[in-house]
């Protein structure tokens, strides 16, 4: 695999042999060949089991806590912008939902927290039953025309959500080497995308029962995911707050995380290629089911293209996965941006031509399967990002800046298409894209 960054330090062996010991009292890990997918880690090149989690059982604790990642985020932006959709709201209110992504843009203030009190296992389980019992008063308000309460705990779960990405995130670097990291990079991107699938299919469930059913089967969802992780999470041994340096304490060890990411090199295209990768996606994806919606598709047939497309993207990200693993990221950031960038013109031609429902799926298809193949490629590189010591800290930093154009950009995308119309509208947002395509090639490459 290509190096860490420069200033990542290599783990000797003997730090390996203790990174590989469970805490105190904790089972130790068994392989289980019988629960691998068949042909999933060889399609992903993935090499032998580490210690921390043997066998094939990485592959199924990856794909449920990235599952349990993406199903909030789904609720908090799919669902919430289908659901003001259906109540007749504006566009501009529409477009404002956005705004529920701003505790995934400021998730790094408290992402510390998580590397120095605690551990991410901990935090991961907690905050997902946290999540049901928000979610559970969503299915309770959502049929009752308390439109401020939904929004309000759309609100709640939004920030709870952004708390568990900091620590999947952590847990996923704390218990994975690099290799396995990128080699999983596909895996994980999957099953967060069929988690948005799962969204899709919650729309459409709601289109044909409520939505207050809907978030029901989501909490109900959610309850057995945090089950299923607090007995069933492998228990990499790890000082909380390992990382801080000697002496630090307070205020100081605080901010060390932060200090520490901005001193890599090249730190300046990285955090400027990081704002800008998604900014034409995010703000094509705001305006998505607007666009839909003025075609003719009703609720239940936008869950649907909604759920079609997501499996594309799911394909994509495996298939992103593959590529990095083969080629190397120094070899495939450029030309994957560029296919993602180009993919938005696909909407475009979507608002000018107002084609027939197969065509309609057929160019949704395309596009979801680029962006999952992108995403691939900016997950490995925020991966990149990440000392050792500091990795849920400087995970959540690189993804909070990822999320910052999606909710900026989205939450004005309701006024500009409403003036601008929607095709002239996924014209500026492919010209948005370009920005991230130019970066590509001044990043570091390792």
């Amino acid at each position: 695999m290509e190096a860490a960054v420069t200033s990542h330090k290599p783990v000797e062996p003997a730090a390996q042999a203790r990174a590989a010991l469970p805490e105190p009292g904790a089972e130790a890990p068994r392989r289980d060949v019988s629960s691998e997918a068949p042909g999933e880690a060889a399609a992903l090149g993935v090499a032998a089991p580490d210690a921390v989690a043997g066998g094939a059982s990485r592959g199924l604790w990856i794909s449920s806590t990235y599952f349990a990642e993406g199903l909030p985020y789904a609720i908090a932006h799919k669902v919430a912008g289908e659901f003001f959709t259906a109540a007749g709201a504006s566009l501009e209110i529409i477009g404002l939902t956005s705004l529920y992504g701003l505790p995934w843009n400021l998730k790094f203030l408290w992402s510390p927290l998580v590397d120095l009190h605690g551990s991410p296992r901990r935090w991961l389980v907690a905050v997902e039953i946290a999540l049901a019992a928000i979610v559970l008063g969503l299915a309770a308000a959502a049929d009752s025309g308390a439109i401020w309460l939904v929004a309000a705990l759309f609100g709640a779960v939004a920030v709870a959500a952004a708390t568990h990405d900091i620590a999947v995130d952590g847990f996923y670097l704390q218990a994975l080497d690099k290799d396995a990291q990128a080699a999983f990079s596909g895996l994980r991107v999957g099953a967060y995308r069929l988690a948005l699938l799962a969204g899709a299919l919650l729309v459409a469930f709601a289109g044909w029962a409520s939505f207050g059913a809907a978030f029901a089967v989501a909490a109900g969802g959610l309850a057995l995911l945090a089950i299923g992780h607090a007995a069933g999470l492998p228990r990499p041994a790890a000082t909380p707050g390992a990382g801080a340096a000697p002496g630090t304490t307070g205020l100081r060890r605080y901010i060390e995380p932060f200090r520490v990411y901005l001193r890599q090199p090249q730190i300046a295209s990285s955090l400027a290629f990081i704002l800008c990768y998604r900014a034409g996606d995010a703000l094509m994806f705001a305006m998505s089911s607007p666009l839909l919606k003025s075609l003719g598709l009703d609720t239940a047939a936008r869950g649907n293209v909604g759920g079609v497309g997501t499996v594309a993207s799911i394909a994509g990200s495996i298939l992103g996965g593959v590529i990095i693993k083969r080629w190397g990221l120094a070899r495939t950031i450029f030309p994957i941006a560029l296919v993602q960038s180009l993919a938005i013109l696909l909407y475009v031609a979507l608002a000018w031509a107002r084609p027939a429902l197969p065509w309609v799926v057929a160019l949704v298809t395309l596009e979801q399967l680029a962006a999952g193949v992108g995403t691939a490629v900016l997950a490995v590189f925020l991966m990149r990002r990440c000392v050792d010591g500091y990795k849920s800290s400087h995970f959540a930093i690189g993804s909070a800046l990822m999320s910052v154009s999606a909710t900026f950009a989205g939450s004005a995308s309701g006024y500009l298409a409403a003036s601008a119309g929607f095709t002239a509208f996924f014209a500026i947002a492919f010209a948005a894209s370009i920005p991230g395509v130019v970066l590509s090639r001044l990043v570091p490459r390792d």
